[in-house]
């Protein structure tokens, strides 16, 4: 099914001194009678926080409201994410919000070091409280450099109990390119009863291939009984300059969620000619709203000339 785009929806003003710049990775998490999109943005300092705007549900082009402050920030220093925070995945927990974000901190020789946390919003998604000041993951025997952007979903077995599962980007390797150290990522796999303490096999669902060198924030959704996967990825080289090897989407498919195979031509959607996603796509969600799948996506500069949307109807 090909994707209709619906085009730019939101960029920050600048106004904000949280956020200077970029609304990247966002989410949609519809709400009642309007559809909040939380997103990653960056005061003058290029830390990132998590905040949000408001769309019309009727009209997803339409901004309803635009929040003033940030719901997460970065956290105190020596932790994990004390030069940022970046939304992942929320989801509905009981009467909470959980939140599943990278946190990101300084690295001297690799620019930055990321890891998974949790935060909990009790106030409808207004403010999160983070669960613990440490991370739930952070590289290991499986996961080299970082882990980082996890997609969780939640499945009820025939027990009645639920399976929580997840789908996160494990850095694995830093290569120095044309003087600039560069990570290399794929996505991994992992498991928990609770959603906080994961277990891990390094079972890779997407991975590299002779083009692929990264793979940006994956989106997981079941349709029937045939799990998707919607993704970003790019080459290591020149790929912030050269259109031919930066960011595009990628698509794959999976009986089980955990054996995956990678379709990239039926994604149905590529980059456009020209205007504010012709050098990059990336870091897309897709969520279902009405009578459609509908996919946010962040285009050139990572996140920095905003996030738009594209369509398309439910079988």
């Amino acid at each position: 099914m090909t994707w209709q785009k619906k085009g730019l929806i939101y960029k920050p003003d600048g106004s904000q001194p949280f956020s200077r710049t970029h609304a990247q990775v966002p989410f949609g998490y519809p709400m009642n009678d309007k559809l909040r999109v939380y997103f990653s943005t960056r005061d003058e300092n290029v830390a990132s926080a998590v905040s949000f705007v408001e769309l019309n549900p009727n009209n997803l082009s339409e901004v309803t409201y635009v929040h003033d402050k940030p719901c997460l920030s970065k956290g105190e220093v020596g932790t994990f994410d004390e030069t940022g925070t970046m939304p992942s995945w929320f989801l509905p927990v009981g009467d909470e919000i959980w939140l599943y974000y990278t946190g990101w901190n300084k690295s001297e020789t690799a620019s930055y070091r990321l890891a998974i946390g949790l935060a909990i919003s009790r106030d409808g998604g207004l403010t999160f409280e983070r669960k613990y000041t440490g991370p739930l993951m952070d590289r290991s025997i499986y996961d080299q450099v970082w882990v980082a952007q996890p997609c969780v979903m939640r499945e009820e077995q025939a027990d009645g109990s639920i399976r929580w599962r997840m789908w996160y980007l494990s850095c694995t390797k830093i290569e120095v390119i044309n003087g600039h150290p560069e990570p290399f990522y794929d996505v991994k796999y992992a498991e928990s009863k609770d959603g906080i303490s994961w277990e891990r096999t390094g079972h890779v669902c997407v991975g590299y291939d002779q083009f692929t060198d990264a793979i940006g924030r994956p989106t997981v959704y079941k349709e029937g009984d045939l799990y998707k996967m919607y993704f970003s990825f790019r080459n290591a080289t020149n790929y912030r300059t050269d259109v031919q090897r930066s960011y595009r989407i990628g698509y794959a498919e999976s009986k089980d969620g955990i054996d995956w195979e990678r379709k990239d031509e039926l994604a149905g959607i590529e980059r456009s000619a020209d205007g504010w996603d012709s050098m990059m796509m990336d870091y897309c969600h897709i969520f279902q709203n009405q009578d459609q799948w509908i996919m946010f996506y962040n285009g050139n500069g990572f996140g920095a000339s905003g996030f738009g949307y594209a369509s398309q109807p439910i079988d």
